[in-house]
């Protein structure tokens, strides 16, 4: 995966609004790819459903 997923931007500013610290880029890119994994889950679910919508039910987050 290249692209990013998350808005960095916005994700640098909770950070350091929430904790003072910075971001570094890998933390974007395991979020980026923390997304994608949930996204081709999304699409999974969905598909067994036999829907052709991703729906939010079909997102399933776990360990938060």
């Amino acid at each position: 995966m290249s692209d990013v997923l998350v808005v960095a931007s916005k994700i640098k500013k909770m950070i350091k609004e929430k904790s003072g610290m910075n971001t570094s880029q890998e933390t974007i890119e395991r979020l980026s790819q923390a997304v994608e994994r949930l996204i081709e889950r999304g699409i999974e679910a969905a598909k067994a459903d036999k829907r052709k919508t991703v729906m939010g039910r079909d997102i399933i987050v776990e360990h938060i």
